[in-house]
């Protein structure tokens, strides 16, 4: 049996979908970083030094926004984009687990 179709992508520009995958890119490598979820440094270390040319490269993608006169984040095209890309879950590791019962 085929998992079910995910909705298509809204209609972004280039530079909309650049910013949308490098700010997943960067939203994965914190989430490896995050001290409160289970890992090891080496992981952490290494998502820690990706960390910095990946938000180089979302720096840079909004700049690019920015010169092509794209001066508004259109917030609900781009969270349904995310949402398609599984960006809740995706951001979800960079926050704090729920508290244990003990």
């Amino acid at each position: 049996m085929l998992p079910p179709e995910l909705p298509p992508l809204p209609a972004l520009t280039r530079a909309e979908a650049e910013l949308i995958d490098r700010y997943l890119e960067v939203v994965d490598l914190v989430g490896r970083i995050n001290p409160a979820r289970d890992g090891d440094t080496y992981g952490g270390l290494r998502a820690a030094q990706a960390l910095v040319s990946t938000a180089a490269a979302l720096r840079d993608a909004l700049a690019l926004m920015h010169r092509r006169g794209e001066t508004e984040l259109h917030a609900p095209t781009l969270a349904r984009a995310l949402r398609v890309l599984d960006g809740e879950r995706r951001t979800g590791r960079v926050t704090l687990p729920p508290a244990s019962g003990s």
